[in-house]
């Protein structure tokens, strides 16, 4: 059986499955977020009624198509762009509505790594860097800024380089300027476009390494647009857009627990872990309480149910006699699923319990695939004349 205790202090939201932290207001709220490009016959649409909620000290990356919107959304977030529709509130700040002083002093607030570096040519390492401590912490002295700026520089690899100017640089070095140049401020919000891209394996695990010292230890909200499938592991989450709509948001360190719990499930025993994957994604979490039954016998079976935290009870018949208790990693509904029969027993939670359900629908393509597969290895290798 499979220990998944979850922190007490850590909720989930049934209709997101994120996580909702007691008293802590969300470092990124957005509600019905849109946006447009053009205007007339020429306006096109970008960005699709998007919610997305990113709480202090989390790292999101965001993937999808090229085209897909990602940019966009991370300007948005930063005040690069003015919010056309929608609410978007960042570090307690309403974006929407918000005029060019207040965005101004917002972003004062936020970390920028741009892809194309955006260096002053004629600034050396130092001065490129110091030039945001310069505009965002004004109250430190100069030597402050000096300081600040080359142990940053350090920190990303440059402390041999902290003097030359851009040209002398190689295109690797330049990013790590501007990954230097967006963290020394200890801003609360950092957002990166595509931070790694030009960076070898050793280089981008030490910005990453980086990028997680300043979420853990300063709480930091870190949104990284990304390609780079090396440095995945570094993200609390993934959001995947496609055609302008957040399509999933997967709490990746969830995402492998719940895989590993639906690995052990016997009903899934034939199923790929392409396939897994897909479902662990397609649950939804629910809470059930002491004296209110999950599921109850002779009721047709709509869900299959996985044990995320807790115990339950099941008992069959008037005398409500219990046949078993199922604990963290068990499962139960899948028979009325599999056999289309009414459900054989009555589900008692013991405790409060957390659940993740997946739909009748859901279960039975996953069934589905598990069956075409067999057909095909069979009809492959077992029933050639």
């Amino acid at each position: 059986m499979l220990s998944t205790s979850l922190p007490r202090a850590t909720q989930f939201d049934p209709q997101t499955r994120l996580r909702i932290r007691e008293g802590e207001r969300p470092s990124i709220q957005a509600t019905k977020l849109q946006h447009f490009f053009g205007a007339g016959e020429l306006r096109k649409q970008v960005l699709f009624d998007n919610n997305l909620t990113v709480y202090p000290g989390e790292i999101i990356i965001m993937t999808g198509p090229s085209g897909s919107g990602k940019t966009t959304l991370l300007t948005l977030i930063g005040a690069l762009r003015s919010v056309q529709q929608g609410e978007l509130c960042v570090l307690g700040e309403p974006l929407h509505g918000a005029n060019r002083t207040a965005l101004e002093r917002f972003r004062r607030d936020v970390g920028f790594i741009f892809q194309s570096h955006n260096l002053f040519e004629s600034l050396s390492a130092t001065q490129n860097v110091r030039m945001s401590l310069e505009l965002c912490r004004p109250e430190m002295d100069s030597a402050g800024h000096t300081r600040a700026a080359e142990t940053m520089l350090d920190q990303v690899g440059l402390g041999h380089r902290m003097h030359h100017k851009p040209k002398q640089l190689s295109g690797g070095q330049k990013q790590r300027v501007a990954i230097a140049r967006g963290l020394v401020h200890q801003p609360n919000l950092v957002l990166a476009d595509e931070p790694t891209a030009a960076l070898d394996e050793q280089s981008g695990r030490t910005v990453v390494d980086l990028l997680q010292r300043q979420a853990k230890e300063m709480g930091t909200t870190i949104m990284i647009v990304t390609h780079d499938n090396r440095i995945l592991d570094v993200a609390d989450r993934i959001v995947t857009l496609v055609d302008g709509s957040i399509r999933s948001d997967a709490l990746v360190k969830e995402a492998a627990i719940i895989t590993q719990m639906l690995a052990k499930c016997r009903v899934f025993e034939r199923v790929t872990p392409r396939t897994l994957t897909r479902i662990a994604d397609e649950l939804l979490i629910e809470s059930a309480q002491v004296g209110i039954p999950i599921i109850r016998e002779n009721d047709p079976g709509d869900r299959f149910f996985l044990i995320r935290e807790g115990r339950v009870s099941v008992r069959r018949g008037d005398s409500d006699t219990e046949i078993v208790q199922l604990g963290a990693g068990d499962f139960f509904g899948e028979m009325a699923l599999l056999t289309g029969q009414p459900r054989n027993a009555t589900v008692w939670p013991l405790e409060e319990t957390l659940l993740y359900s997946l739909s009748k629908s859901n279960f039975q393509s996953a069934m589905s695939e598990s069956a075409t597969m067999e057909t095909e290895i069979r009809e492959a290798y077992f029933d050639r004349k």
